[in-house]
């Protein structure tokens, strides 16, 4: 049987030491980590700017970066070089970065998206050559629905990179349209069965007050502009109903809608005979 020496028993002392500093650490580390990623989300949850989907995010971030730094600290007990595990870790970070470049990028622009909002759930936007209503934000891929209801994912960093129309950001949107009248129409007359129309109609705004005025002579008609104000709610309901109700009142009125349509002069020269 060996001999155990002293310097053994102390060897194992230590080793035994550090083995219970290096538990004790994990255990705190793994507590604090719950903590803090309880702490963050709660925090987060209470902004009113962060979106829920962010608040889970930040809460999870916070936990891994403490554990990380306690894997670090438990490493070190037993005298391993953390700095060369840290410059390794730091590589590794860097290389997976640059394989991960786009899949990052939308997560990135995820948080953007969350954090500045400039649109939510349920509001109706554009940008570049999508349209749709929004279903979901996320940290990859923002899902939308187009008005036809098919279903459109979008990457976010496909979002971020163009000018964002948000159809459903402001309370009160204004109708433009643009009704012709014949040359030979009384122009005062059409001006103001478009304005009583407006008048009557509960969902026309007073304020901003509606213009409603002769704008153009083109080349066949005179064009009338309506310009209305509506609550973004009753816009496309308000806008049809005007449009319909403006043709049956000038039919009725007499006032016509004219074709497109062009003069032609034909003028013949005739050569003179030597």
């Amino acid at each position: 049987m060996p001999e155990i020496t002293p310097a053994t028993i102390e060897f194992l002392i230590n080793l035994g030491l550090k083995a219970l500093a290096a538990v004790a650490i994990l255990i705190a580390g793994w507590l604090i980590a719950a903590w803090a990623q309880r702490t963050v989300r709660n925090h987060a949850d209470q902004n009113p700017v962060l979106d829920a989907t962010l608040a889970i995010v930040l809460g999870k971030i916070a936990r891994v970066l403490i554990l990380a730094v306690t894997v670090i600290a438990v490493l070190n007990q037993f005298g391993v070089q953390t700095a060369s595990l840290v410059a390794l870790l730091g590589t590794a970070g860097l290389a997976i970065g640059l394989a991960l470049q786009g899949a990052l990028s939308n997560v990135a622009v995820g948080i953007l998206l969350l954090v500045l909002r400039p649109f939510r759930v349920g509001d109706y936007v554009e940008f570049a050559s999508i349209g749709g209503t929004v279903d979901e934000i996320g940290l990859f891929v923002t899902r939308m629905h187009a008005p036809d209801n098919v279903g459109l994912i979008v990457p976010n960093s496909h979002i971020w990179g163009s000018a964002i129309r948000n159809y459903a950001q402001n309370e009160t949107r204004r109708i433009d349209l643009t009704f012709s009248i014949s040359y030979g129409d009384d122009m005062d007359e059409a001006v103001r069965l478009v304005r009583e129309l407006i008048e009557a109609d509960d969902r026309f705004l007073k304020e901003p007050e509606p213009l409603v005025a002769v704008a153009e002579l083109a080349d066949s008609s005179v064009n009338i502009y309506a310009r209305p104000w509506v609550r973004r709610e009753n816009f496309f309901a308000a806008k049809l109903d005007l449009t319909r109700k403006v043709k049956e009142l000038f039919s009725s009125s007499g006032i016509t809608i004219p074709f497109p349509q062009r003069e032609v002069h034909n003028v013949q020269m005739q050569s003179k005979v030597a």
